[in-house]
């Protein structure tokens, strides 16, 4: 099941990616454009020089740079790097009842106020017995082998979602922290221990104290359409299993 679609994509190759926001792609005809990057992260293994994107046309022609970068072919698959898709993709999950590991969820909102350190929750919804259900959504990109793993840099926020996650189930909430794994040459799941091991032992503490892990397992597929653009759409296949990285 496709749950978000983008059309009328435009292909390239990666020249480089540099200042955190901007990335030049030469397109077809030879032309080199600087596409947006909403990725501001370190984006470890998610693209070399030469690699083919998918580019997303501003519709504001006003705008100083006239494309987006959405992902990335690697050579095990696409790699997703336009990070406002993932609680998007969550959101249409829920939506639908089509979100692995909760189901039943009705009465969808995003970004919602709470907890005590003024935060915001990216997902909150209600189960089949009206229990707010409060879902944080991380997009991993990071990959190591055959894993999947989060963070890619020392995140303090994160760190922080997840003590606000185990503050909600200790008022009788239901909590998940989602994985988005944005990348489809990947069949597990671990925290990054050793580039956060604060992250790390905080997400077991999680996990121990009732909020759910769900690495969710992104399915990306792509189209190249008879006027040579392209189509990105991204579903859910199911869970990653989570086990300890040794």
């Amino acid at each position: 099941m496709i749950l978000v679609e983008k059309t009328g994509l435009v292909a390239g190759s990666l020249i480089q990616r540099y200042k955190r926001f901007l990335a030049d792609v030469q397109l077809p005809d030879g032309s080199v454009v600087t596409a947006h990057t909403t990725n501001t992260g370190s984006m470890k293994t998610c693209w070399e020089p030469g690699d083919r994107v998918l580019l997303e046309p501003a519709s504001n022609p006003a705008r100083k740079l006239k494309y987006t970068w959405l992902a990335v072919e690697r050579p095990g698959g696409w790699v997703g790097v336009e990070t406002g898709m993932p609680n998007r993709v969550v959101a249409e999950a829920a939506r639908r009842d089509a979100l692995p590991g909760l189901a039943g969820l009705h009465g969808v909102r995003t970004e919602v106020r709470y907890g005590a350190e003024n935060s915001r929750i990216d997902v909150l919804a209600l189960d089949g017995e009206g229990r707010q259900v409060f879902i944080e959504v991380k997009n991993a990109t990071l990959k190591d082998g055959d894993w999947a793993l989060f963070p890619d840099a020392v995140t303090e926020r994160g760190t922080k979602h997840l003590r606000e996650l185990q503050a909600m189930v200790r008022e009788g909430h239901r909590a998940a922290i989602a994985f988005f794994v944005h990348r489809t040459d990947v069949d597990r799941f671990d925290a990054a221990r050793e580039i956060d091991p604060s992250y790390a032992a905080e997400l077991d503490r999680a996990a121990e104290a009732g909020v759910a892990v769900l690495p969710l397992a992104v399915h990306l597929v792509t189209r190249q359409e008879a006027d040579g653009r392209w189509i990105l759409g991204w579903g859910l296949r199911g869970l990653l299993p989570w086990s300890l990285r040794r």
